[in-house]
Order: C-alpha cells, then sequence, then structure tokens
C-alpha cells in the first residue's frame, strides 16, 4: 500500500479497540518470567556451549601477538576464535569500528577473541588465560582538546546537510537588543538497559540462526551476513523479546558475531553475553557535546536571531551527535544558523541513543531560552509561546501539519500551578528546602519506515499476524494486536501477534519513535488486503462490508468471519510505503515538561518533587502503554540531569565506570509523582493510523526542565551535566 494521500475516515476511526488503554498481552509472561529473552531460549539446540569475549586492553594500536594455547589446553575449552583464524571478515554499514579487532584496535574492549568451553565458568577462566601483547600508540580521549581539529560534520546517510543558515545570523545578532552567548555541556551516556547485549548461534550446514537481543531485524540480517561473508538469505535472527534497548541494540554487535564464529568453530551451539563492563564499553553510547548557543531578540522578546553549534566526537569514520536537530524547527525568527562540528576520538563507538540530537540539543536550547526569558523580564512561558511558529522557520512556505505546542505548555502550566513560581529565584522555602519549578519544550521529528505485515485467517476466525517488528518493552504486541483487531472486527483476544523473526515480513522496526505508527500502518495495510479477500470469499462488495463482532455484513446480511476460511485459510500480506507528504508539510511531535525541585540549602542535594508532561503526538494508539513510554522518557531525563555522566579515562581511553554499580542511574526514590497528558489530536498526514511516536518525545527537554526549576529554587545556574552538589554548593544562598 502506497500511503501518498492524507487519510481519510476509515476503520480505525471507529477506536473500538484501538486507542483503549489495554494491558500489555506480554505483560503477563514478563512477570512470570516465561518471556524468553536471547540468553533464555535453552530449547532452541540440544547441548549449548557457551563462549566469552576477550575484549583489547589498549584503546589504539595493534595487537603485536595473540598467544592462545594455554586457553585451548584449559578444562572443557572446544574453541578460541581470533583474527587469526576466523576466516575473512567483513564489516556491517551499522557498525563503524569492526566488531573482532586484528591486527589493529580501534577502541578499548574491543573484541579480541572468544573462548568456548561446555560451562560458562570454563569459559570465562580460559579467557584469562589468553595472552595478547599489544603496540600502543597515542590516542584522542578529550573533546575539548579536540574542538579545535573538529571539521563540519559530514552528511547524513540521506544527504541532509549538518549545517544551516538562513539570512543573517551573525548581524542580526550583534545588533540585537538583548543578547545570549553561552556554553553547554552533557557528558557521554550508557544505555544501561537491564538486559546485556546476548545471543545464542546455532549452524545448520551453512545456514546461521541467531536468537539475539536486536531492536532492527532486517539490519541485522545484514550485518551479519556482510560480516560474515554469507548470503543474507542463510541467515535468520530471532528476536521475540528484548529487555531494552534505548538505541543500543539497534546494530548487530560483538555477541552476535562472536557466537556465531564460536558456534562454527565448535561444531557447537554457543551461547554468549557481553559482560556489564562490555555492554559499556564494547557496544555504542550516546557522545559527549560541547555547544554554543547564541539568540538575540527585541525588547520585545521576538528572536530576531538564533545560532546553534555543538561538538561531538566518534571513531573514525563515525557520526556526530545532532544536537541541533530542534533548533532548526523549534522557534521563530528570521536570520537563523546551526553547525554540527565532529571530532576523531578513539573512545567507544558513539551513536544512537533515546532521541539522539534532541535529548542532549534540548538540553541546552532551553536552558538557552530560560536565560533570554530572564534577561529580557519575561515569564519563560510566555516566551516560548511569543516565538511559536506554524511553519517550518527554514522553509516558511512548508506549514506543520499539525503543532500544538502552545496548547502543551498552556495547558501544562495550568496544571502544574506555573501561576504559583516565584518570578526571583531561591526565595521559596519548605523548611530546609529551596523550592523551585522549571519549565522546557519537548520536540521530536516524526518518522516514518516502511513496514511490512503478513495476517492470515484461520478457519477457527483467529486472525495471526506475522512480522519482524521487535518489542523491546514498549507494548508492540499490544498496539499491533489493537490495530488487527479494530480492522478485522473482533476481540483483541480473537488475535494472535507474531513478531522479531526475519521470517516475517520486514518491518520499519523499534528505533527512532518510528516502530508504532509505522509498524501498525503496515498491519493496516495487510488488514485492508485480507478484509477484501474475505468479502469476495463470501460474496460482498468489499466497499460495502463492514466487519463487526467477528462478522461481515451489508445490507440484511451478516455471516461470521470464520466462514470464509472453511475450506482453509487465507493469508495475505502487504507493506505500507510513504510518499512525499512529509516533505509538503512537516511533521513533528510536541510536548511541555514542567518539574518542581527541592534542593537542600545545607548540602546542595536535589529532589525532585513533581513532574508533568503534556504531549501532542497524533492519536495515541494505547494510552497505558504510552504513559509508561513517556514516564520512562522522564526518568531517563531526569538522569541526565541529576546524575548520569560515563566518567572518561583520558590517559588511556575508556570508561571508567562501567557498570550498574559506578555509572548512576535514577531508582524508585529518585522519582516522585508523574503525570501524563495527551492532547486529542489525529494527524492524517502522517499515516493511515494517524499517529505518531512518543516513546523519545518524553525525554525531550526533561534535563532542561529540572535544570531550570534549580536555578528558579537557588538561583544557581548550570550548564554542564549532570547537575551534581559540587556544581552547587558554593553558591547557594546563605544560611541565615
Amino acid at each position: 500500500m502506497k500511503f501518498d494521500t492524507p487519510a481519510a475516515t476509515n476503520p480505525i476511526d471507529r477506536m473500538r479497540v484501538v486507542g483503549q488503554p489495554l494491558d500489555r498481552i506480554d505483560g503477563r509472561f514478563k512477570t512470570t518470567g516465561t518471556a524468553p529473552y536471547a540468553y533464555e531460549h535453552h530449547e532452541a539446540a540440544p547441548n549449548q556451549a557457551y563462549g566469552y569475549v576477550v575484549g583489547a586492553g589498549i584503546a589504539k594500536g595493534r595487537i603485536a601477538s595473540i598467544d592462545t594455547e594455554a586457553a585451548r589446553r584449559a578444562p572443557g575449552v572446544l574453541a578460541v576464535v581470533t583474527a587469526e583464524n576466523a576466516g575473512e571478515l567483513g564489516k556491517g554499514k551499522m557498525n563503524t569500528a569492526r566488531l573482532l579487532a586484528g591486527p589493529d584496535v580501534q577502541h578499548y574492549h574491543q573484541a579480541v577473541a572468544v573462548v568456548v568451553a561446555e560451562t560458562f565458568e570454563q569459559a570465562r577462566a580460559a579467557a584469562m588465560l589468553v595472552d595478547a601483547r599489544y603496540e600502543a600508540t597515542e590516542g584522542r580521549f578529550d573533546l575539548e582538546a579536540s574542538m579545535s581539529e573538529a571539521v563540519d560534520a559530514p552528511e547524513s546517510g540521506d544527504g541532509t546537510s549538518h549545517q544551516s543558515s538562513i539570512g543573517d545570523f551573525e548581524g542580526a545578532f550583534a545588533s540585537a537588543a538583548v543578547r545570549l552567548d553561552a556554553r553547554y555541556e552533557t557528558p557521554d551516556h550508557a544505555h544501561a538497559m537491564i538486559e546485556p547485549h546476548a545471543s545464542i548461534a546455532v549452524w545448520n550446514g551453512d545456514e546461521l540462526t541467531l536468537w539475539t537481543s536486536n531492536q532492527m531485524i532486517d539490519w541485522g540480517v545484514g550485518d551479519v551476513a556482510a560480516t560474515l561473508k554469507m548470503p543474507k538469505e542463510k541467515v535468520r535472527l530471532v528476536s521475540p523479546f528484548v529487555g531494552g534497548g534505548f538505541g543500543g541494540k539497534l546494530f548487530v554487535r560483538a555477541d552476535a558475531v562472536l557466537a556465531a564464529l564460536g558456534a562454527r568453530a565448535a561444531g557447537r551451539p554457543v551461547k554468549l553475553a557481553l559482560t556489564r563492563p562490555q555492554v559499556f564499553n564494547n557496544t555504542t553510547h550516546r557522545p559527549a557535546t560541547i555547544q554554543r548557543i547564541r539568540i538575540g531578540a527585541g525588547d520585545d522578546g521576538r528572536i530576531t536571531a538564533i545560532g546553534h553549534e555543538s561538538w561531538s566526537g566518534d571513531l573514525e569514520g563515525g557520526q556526530p551527535e545532532v544536537a541541533t536537530a530542534q533548533t532548526r524547527l523549534l522557534y521563530a525568527g528570521a536570520n537563523r544558523m546551526t553547525a554540527l562540528k565532529l571530532s576523531v576520538l578513539d573512545l567507544p563507538e558513539g551513536n544512537a541513543m533515546r532521541a539522539p540530537g534532541e535529548a542532549p540539543g534540548l538540553m541546552a536550547l532551553e536552558v538557552a531560552m530560560d536565560e533570554m526569558a530572564e534577561k529580557l523580564g519575561m515569564d519563560p512561558v510566555e516566551f516560548r509561546i511569543l516565538n511559536d511558529t506554524q511553519v517550518d522557520p527554514e522553509k516558511p512556505d512548508r506549514p506543520f501539519s499539525q503543532r500544538q505546542l502552545v496548547e502543551c505548555l498552556r495547558q501544562g502550566a495550568d496544571r502544574f500551578g506555573w501561576q504559583g513560581r516565584a518570578q526571583t529565584p531561591g526565595t521559596v522555602r519548605d523548611g530546609r528546602w529551596l523550592v523551585g519549578m522549571g519549565v522546557a519544550s519537548a520536540f521530536r521529528n516524526n518518522m516514518v519506515m516502511p513496514s511490512g505485515a503478513r495476517v492470515r485467517l484461520g478457519s477457527d476466525g483467529i486472525v495471526t499476524v506475522e512480522t519482524d517488528m521487535t518489542d523491546i518493552g514498549t507494548g508492540s504486541y499490544t498496539i499491533i494486536a489493537q490495530t488487527a483487531a479494530e480492522m478485522m472486527g473482533l476481540a483483541v483476544d480473537r488475535v494472535a501477534v507474531h513478531l522479531g523473526d526475519s521470517r516475517f515480513p520486514v518491518s520499519a522496526g523499534s528505533g527512532g519513535q518510528w516502530g508504532a505508527n509505522s509498524s501498525t500502518a503496515g498491519v493496516y495495510a495487510a488488514c485492508v488486503k485480507l478484509r477484501e479477500a474475505v468479502a469476495a470469499k463470501l460474496g460482498f462488495n468489499s466497499a460495502d462490508a463492514a466487519f463487526e463482532n467477528g462478522e461481515v455484513r451489508a445490507g440484511n446480511r451478516a455471516v461470521a468471519l470464520a466462514e470464509a476460511a472453511r475450506d482453509g485459510e487465507i493469508v495475505v500480506e502487504d507493506t505500507i510505503e510513504f510518499g512525499d507528504l512529509d516533505e509538503q508539510q512537516q511533521q513533528s511531535t510536541f510536548g511541555g515538561h514542567f518539574v518542581e525541585v527541592g534542593v537542600d540549602r545545607f548540602t546542595g542535594e536535589v529532589r525532585i518533587r513533581r513532574m508533568l508532561a503534556v504531549c501532542a503526538a497524533g492519536r495515541i494508539l494505547n494510552p497505558k502503554s504510552a504513559r509508561s513510554q513517556v514516564i520512562g522518557g522522564m526518568v531517563m531525563g531526569a538522569g541526565a540531569a541529576l546524575m548520569e555522566e560515563l566518567a572518561v579515562d583520558k590517559r588511556r581511553g575508556f570508561f571508567a565506570n562501567h557498570d550498574l554499580a559506578g555509572y548512576e542511574v535514577p531508582v524508585h526514590a529518585d522519582i516522585p509523582h508523574q503525570e501524563v497528558v495527551f492532547l486529542e489530536e489525529t494527524d492524517p498526514m502522517s499515516s493511515p493510523m494517524k499517529a505518531k511516536g512518543v516513546g523519545e518525545l518524553g525525554i525531550c527537554g526533561v534535563g532542561a526542565a529540572v535544570a531550570n526549576a534549580i536555578h528558579n529554587a537557588t538561583g544557581v545556574r548550570v550548564r554542564q551535566y549532570p547537575i551534581t552538589l559540587e556544581k552547587l554548593m558554593e553558591d547557594l544562598p546563605d544560611v541565615a
């Protein structure tokens, strides 16, 4: 199905099943421990052996020698694989570094070997016996020190330039009545998902099956095939349940490739999980940024000039953190400039993490907006509303398809009691606590991807959906079931959903906030075909047929849906493909984040007291699971504001706090009451579902709202995240 005209009225609009807050279908399996994750497919093949990865002990250089004899002789060892005996390997297009090093080492903990043994303990013990000797060379590990060597970031894969210039920014900024020129810093972040990267590899002749933890099945198949230099049709990936990804499992990592190499060498199925330090140093992370924001405005508060520059680093051949993305679209202003600078750093690979670009970009931009409001003597909410735009600021002839940012901010302010916020920072006290409120706009572009599905109608009246879409804890099983149920006039319990298998039609996958909208649109397309097939089988005109309560009806005739498959299962398949509607109108999602904090006036301890998110993101397919996604993003935003930071050892080039003990993330005690409000909205330009996404919108702007609340509470402005005690203590108001 080609989606190239705005969606008209369709069966989804009935909202009898879609849009209802149904419980997650997978919830029962996960809470009872019966949902198998990648490492737990014990039934996948008999006689599974265990793999253990050896990571490089340097960040930059070469492997001078690697002696595996002691490891090979260790008890239970079946095989040891290094680059020397792995055979010729390629590199997947989604990876910046090779997944098995040799002879060059590109980053710390890059895999140099895998040991396969009868038990996990034997594999781990033998891995300690692999004697790798290195010739280290000088590496680059300091973003600030590398700024002078940074270059303009290359175009993205779709040809989009990361540099923009509209009007005369420099001139307009220089002549502005009120100006801000400030620097902001965000550190490296870890995905820190609960399930580590893990895989089970099984060879059947020259065919490989991988049970793995992966968000994008088709991408994974392609990269495994490219790395192992084998036909794509000989590779099968299975990933029905994923224990969190946040972008860290968009791409195949060393666990999958080394499990496959180990299984081939040992002649046995191999299961392998990366250790937590390897998850932090061997896989991807969110890169640190240094950002400069300049805003100029008239005395009336209208922005006349806005410029945003960002520096980030990655391995050679990598991509920048696109922290200026939202600045190109969020606020009005005739004179504009954005620039991304990229340094080559020899740290582990930087790549996508929840809301790449907007998450760290808004941590800077939305603090800058508050600082400008303060300079102008304006309320921060009113300053943002004044500078709203209903058209793309870079292309004024292109309107937004839907844009309710003002409504999000106004409704959020009313619900949160914003009128009670102190205009003078540091003046509201509750015992030993200084209390303040903060706000930030939320923004994330709406992206869509082609997505396919196969649907089957059985003689029992059950509709089965098959698609390689993944569920990374987001509720994919449920919203896909709701879509099929709505289209076919069934209850959800009459729909079976099978996900995460490359033998199924290729879907959008889980990433970029495109998963829910795109994958359900693919199911919609397949169900349109199934409705046509059923109507033809039963002798109805498909245009007149209504599918309700397990029946097909037209005029005074009604036939049970199952009757259509009495002589055999009906199977159809289709893929939703998107036209150029996103070029005609800008499609984005919006929100307003409001936060109240208390800061201990003696110690500088920060406690979040309340959080509110008001979101406008198209049709909400399941308010319960959507709320879960938003509050999860809010929690991650709180962590980014107050505690999360990968500490870089700038001498040896690795992340020192590479586990969940040293890398701080929020726990229940850190997060108070959270409220989420979804504005009524449908977007016919987006898809037949008229939906968008919320999974990444929930984190966008939260860090800045926390920072702004801290400033309102204390009068202290911190521009370097995370906002920890030592950054507040010196400038806190006097205790007396």
